[in-house]
């Protein structure tokens, strides 16, 4: 067991599947060395503040670690625009409580979202399975259009879907649409940052710089 995000029709799951396993490992790279150019090229968020997201995540998961005995829990940890999402089961509303208050200490943090269920581990279903639903959610996304790839953030706790991402109100609708429709999604949870309008036409056709002013008499 590990504090560690879950990141991640046949072909279109396996090619979802991959695609996240190579992904997670270039943001995983990110604390220490360099994100993925697919992730920085895609992603909505500043180059600067993906970097910052996965330091969150292993600063997040360090604490945990140093917390927690590792047979006790399983929390993933997310950041998403310095926003952190924490899924997975704890035995207690004490660690429960523990564990928030953890991240929400973090050097960069500015929000700690708690998802974290309280119950026996030994009814909790196996991490494979929340993987391989969240390359199925993934892929279902990828093919909708109307959402910009790498837009959406995907985990899956237990069966449930968290979506994370900056979007607009029409992609945030389209997105929940289609997760929910997934075999063996029990529920959505959006957790968008949404933007205006205008805020996304800026991001999808960012205006040219103005021309230089002519020299002086020119």
């Amino acid at each position: 067991m590990k504090f560690c995000a879950v990141r991640g029709g046949a072909a279109r799951a396996l090619l979802a599947l991959g695609l996240a396993a190579s992904l997670q490992g270039c943001i995983l790279l990110a604390g220490g060395a360099a994100l993925g150019t697919a992730i920085v090229a895609t992603d909505r968020r500043s180059v600067g503040i993906q970097y910052e997201d996965a330091a969150i995540e292993r600063r997040v998961n360090l604490a945990l670690d140093s917390r927690f005995a590792r047979e006790s829990v399983r929390i993933d940890v997310n950041s998403f625009n310095q926003r952190v999402l924490l899924t997975g089961q704890v035995p207690s509303e004490g660690d429960r409580a523990a564990a928030e208050s953890i991240a929400r200490q973090t050097q960069g943090v500015h929000l700690v979202i708690n998802e974290l269920a309280i119950g026996s581990m030994a009814g909790l279903s196996n991490n494979t399975d929340d993987y391989v639903l969240a390359g199925k959610v993934r892929a279902e996304l990828l093919g909708a259009k109307g959402i910009a790839t790498n837009t959406v953030k995907v985990t899956v706790s237990q069966g449930v879907v968290y979506l994370m991402g900056r979007v607009g109100s029409a992609e945030a609708e389209l997105a929940k649409r289609v997760a929910s429709r997934v075999n063996g999604v029990r529920s959505v949870v959006a957790l968008f940052e949404l933007l205006t309008d205008a805020e996304l036409q800026q991001l999808l056709h960012p205006q040219e710089p103005p021309p230089p002013a002519p020299a002086n008499g020119r």
